[in-house]
Parts: structure tokens; C-alpha cells; sequence
């Protein structure tokens, strides 16, 4: 396998490519080796819901969108006298890609936010104690995560189980189109459920007790690493070089932790995403996790690792509430109107498990409610509820993180942080100072921030977040006192926390 390269290559206006696949469509992104974007383009696929609680999409749509996107790119770059030497992937994580031995997709891919494996959540954790393997993988077995999907595959599809070759998350499937390989890395491998994290290898023990092959999941290799060369039909589709080094990556929270400059180096500093999901990210040295799993332990694609916190409705609750309810009305007077209701919403409380909640309470039954309405509420109440209750469910995860991580300062991310009276709300309810960033790298930016010291533009990928982390400004807090007492009390209703 090709190693990355220490000296710039001689080109003409070298920049790198990242890739992102998310859950609403692909990005592309060109980088100079100034960090700045040069070109970017995003194409649109659709999300499938075959069933209430399934959630899927068709990894053939993924490859389509990406090819048609890095055409877009290569021909723009062409016009601008650039030449790409490295493409860095990302994605979102826990998806399963179930290919056969010709390389074929045998079925969509279950995704991140997928709740139909909760049988096979009890069939792990029958075979191995909860205890046990969040010691050796950092988490307990969640119903997202990719190694419950096969073992679904076997429970509810044995067909198609038993045609199964490889099982790719979402980026590693496109570094197969692209390459014809199979590579994974640790940032993301590390939310199938297998890898042992000290080793970042597959855990061989937990394989075994589940009876699966570890044949069945790629090598892994450092998120940094060249892990093939672009297809020449792939080059000649897209209009990219023949030469163009395709390298391994990170999952979405980590290549975006990437292009933040967050890393072990930097303990103090971690991230609030306001996306689809809420996350909060806190970097670590050492494979530390939460005994009771509360909070996923991930590798971290810089070679350390971090802690991750996920509530999985986030900017995704206002999306919600705005096209169920208000699809007449812009996002920016939506936010303005909360921002007129004080701390508290007078009294109204919502909780935000539309789709189940990951961190801290790891329950994929909770659904989502308001809770003391009068007819003296009106809209704004209830917008200033809604961002209030994903807030104090960043709140509930960052109690669990504290005492393991050693974060002082916040920078923002996602489409939420676009509102600074939301990222207030997070600064008053955590007491953290949150910063607002002009432009916040997102998992794009730092895939092809990882493919750099392929390039031969930096050393290493240290030496790339030293050098082109962005600088933030800290947001006015927002007093959340009533509101947290409101969500404590609400949490206090729920069934069998």
C-alpha cells in the first residue's frame, strides 16, 4: 500500500478534494493548500422510509450523485488552471453497505438513524456483557450502529445474509467505487461496534461470540493513508487525474473535528454541532469511556481518540416543526420569534425524541411531547420550547462527559449555529463559552484537509489543523435556569429511565 508523501509534488495550483455523504446529499469541496475552499458543488438523493422506524438510502444513489458532483468539480478546477493530488472521504457513520462477492448491493443500507435492530441489540448483549464490550469497543450495543444491522441482516433477511462478502460504512463503499478496494479507518470502523479501540483492530472476541467473519469487514488502516488510486473509468468519468490518490478519511463528527483543529493536542477545546443531530465532541488521549456507555468513545481521525455525545434531534426538531407546522414561515423569523419568549417558554416544556434518543439514555422507544400548554401560548412559545429541549438534551449528555474529558471552550458547527441566540442557549445551559465561527469546516473541508499530507502540501495532519484552524468569536449566553428545571422535571414522567 502507497504511503503519503513529505515533499509537494511539482504541479500547478495543487489542491485536495474531500468528500461527505451525508444524509440529505453529497458535498464536494476543492481545498488550497491555504485551507481555502476553491470550488464546491452538492447533489441531492433521496432518504427512504419503508417502514415507521426504518430509515435507508441507496448506497447506487450515493456513487451517482458523488461521480456527477466530482465532474462538476474537476471541470471547474480545469477552467481554474488547478490540479487535485489527493481526495479525502467522509460520511455519515454507522450505515451498513451489505455487498455481495461481485461487489453488488444486495439491499438499501439501514443508516444512522435506523431503530429496527433492537432484537439484535438483546441477541449482542446476550452474547457479550454490556460491560465488557464498552471496555473493549467504548460503547454498548446501539441500535444505529452498523454491527446490530448484520446481525439483523442474519435474524430478519438469512437470504440475503447468506450472499453477504463485505459489509462498507456509507465512505468506505465510495472508496470501493472509486478504487475497487476495501479500506476502512479508525474514526469511523470505531461506530460499527467491533473495533477494539486500545488496538484499533477488529475485536476478535466479539466477532467470535457472535459468530461472524471478520472477513466480512475491510482492513483498517490510519485515516490519513492512500488507500488506492482512482479507477481509470472513475478518472475518465469525472475528469479528474488518472494519478489522483484517494485516501481513507473520517467519519462526519471526526473529519469535521479535522478541519476545526480539534485533537488530543487541544483537550480544551471541543465542538457543538446544531445539525440534524446534536453533537458534542471532546477530544481524548486515551481510549477513555463512560462505564455505563452513555456517551459513545470513538478513534479520532488524528490519531488520538474523543468523546461523542449524540441527541438525534437537533436542527432536525426545527425542520420537523417547520414543515409539519409552519412551512409558510423563514427558519431566521421562526428563531426570532423565541427569541422575543423568555428563559423557561412561561412555563411550556418539550421534549425532543422525535426519533428515539441516543446520549444519554440510550432508548429508541422515547418519542417527543410538549408539555404545559395553556391557551395563553402561541407560536413563539412553542419554538422557544423546541430549542430549549434540544439544548437541555446537550445539557444531560455533557453531565455524563465532564468529569472524563477537560473541555474549556466550545466551537460551533451545523446549521443551528447560524442562530446565535441557540448557540446562547447552549453556552448558558453547559456554562462553557461556545464560539461562533464565520465559516465552519464541515466534514468536506476536513476529509480533504486528511488527503493533504498525501499531496505532499504538509507532513503530517498536525501539522495541517495547527496551521489552518479557523478562529471563533464568542456568542452572549442565555440564561436556561427555569428551562432546565422544566426538562429535569419532564425527564422525571418518562418510563423506565
Amino acid at each position: 500500500m502507497s504511503q503519503p508523501q513529505t515533499t509537494q509534488p511539482v504541479t500547478s495550483r495543487p489542491v485536495t478534494l474531500g468528500i461527505d455523504i451525508g444524509t440529505s446529499g453529497v458535498k464536494a469541496v476543492a481545498l488550497d493548500a491555504g485551507g481555502n475552499v476553491v470550488a464546491s458543488t452538492t447533489r441531492t438523493y433521496p432518504l427512504l422510509t419503508p417502514q415507521p422506524g426504518w430509515t435507508e438510502q441507496r448506497p447506487q444513489d450515493w456513487a451517482s450523485a458523488t461521480l456527477d458532483a466530482l465532474k462538476e468539480l474537476a471541470g471547474t478546477l480545469k477552467v481554474d488552471g488547478r490540479t487535485p493530488l489527493a481526495l479525502g472521504l467522509s460520511g455519515q457513520m454507522h450505515g451498513a453497505v451489505f455487498l455481495d462477492e461481485s461487489g453488488e448491493v444486495i439491499r438499501p443500507a439501514p443508516l444512522w438513524n435506523d431503530q429496527r435492530t433492537g432484537a439484535a441489540v438483546d441477541e449482542i448483549e446476550a452474547a457479550i456483557l454490556r460491560e465488557e464490550l464498552i471496555a473493549r469497543t467504548g460503547n454498548r450495543a446501539v441500535t444505529g450502529f452498523q454491527l446490530p444491522k448484520v446481525v439483523w441482516l442474519r435474524q430478519a433477511e438469512p437470504e440475503n445474509f447468506a450472499r453477504l462478502h463485505k459489509v462498507l460504512l456509507p465512505k468506505d463503499y465510495l472508496g470501493y467505487v472509486l478504487t475497487s478496494n476495501f479500506f476502512t479507518e479508525p474514526s469511523d470502523a470505531s461506530g460499527i461496534g467491533a473495533l477494539n479501540l486500545a488496538a484499533k483492530t477488529w475485536d476478535m472476541d466479539v466477532l467470535n461470540a457472535l459468530s461472524l467473519s471478520v472477513d466480512l469487514f475491510p482492513e483498517v488502516v490510519d485515516s490519513w493513508a492512500v488507500v488506492g488510486q482512482i479507477l481509470p473509468e472513475m478518472a475518465a468519468q469525472t475528469g479528474l487525474p488518472a494519478d489522483l490518490k484517494i485516501v481513507a478519511g473520517g467519519g462526519d463528527n471526526a473529519a469535521a473535528g479535522i478541519g476545526l483543529g480539534l485533537g488530543a493536542h487541544r483537550p480544551g477545546v471541543g465542538s457543538v454541532s446544531l445539525g440534524t443531530s446534536g453533537v458534542l465532541f471532546a477530544p481524548l488521549d486515551t481510549p477513555t469511556p463512560d462505564p455505563q456507555g452513555r456517551v459513545h468513545l470513538f478513534a479520532h481521525a488524528d490519531g488520538g481518540y474523543n468523546l461523542l455525545g449524540v441527541t438525534l434531534a437537533c436542527a432536525g426538531a426545527l425542520q420537523w416543526f417547520h414543515d409539519a407546522l409552519a412551512p409558510e414561515t423563514d427558519f431566521a423569523d421562526l428563531l426570532e420569534e423565541a427569541a422575543t419568549v423568555p428563559d423557561g417558554a412561561e412555563g411550556v416544556t418539550f421534549l425532543p425524541y422525535l426519533a428515539g434518543e441516543r446520549s444519554p439514555l440510550m432508548n429508541p422507544d422515547l418519542r417527543g411531547s410538549w408539555s404545559g400548554l395553556s391557551l395563553a401560548h402561541r407560536r413563539p412559545h412553542l419554538v422557544r420550547a423546541l430549542l430549549e429541549g434540544t439544548v437541555c438534551a446537550l445539557s444531560d449528555t455533557y453531565k455524563v462527559m465532564q468529569p472524563i474529558s477537560s473541555l474549556t471552550t466550545l466551537l460551533s458547527t451545523g446549521g443551528g449555529a447560524r442562530s446565535d441566540l441557540w448557540l446562547g442557549l447552549v453556552s448558558g445551559a453547559l456554562e462553557l463559552p461556545v464560539q461562533h465561527i464565520e465559516h465552519a469546516p464541515g466534514a468536506a473541508e476536513g476529509a480533504a484537509l486528511l488527503a493533504m499530507p498525501a499531496a505532499g502540501l504538509f507532513p503530517d495532519i498536525k501539522a495541517v489543523m495547527d496551521t489552518l484552524r479557523p478562529q471563533g468569536e464568542a456568542v452572549v449566553p442565555q440564561p436556561m435556569t427555569q428551562a432546565l428545571k422544566q426538562h429535569a422535571a419532564a425527564l422525571e414522567t418518562l418510563p423506565e429511565l
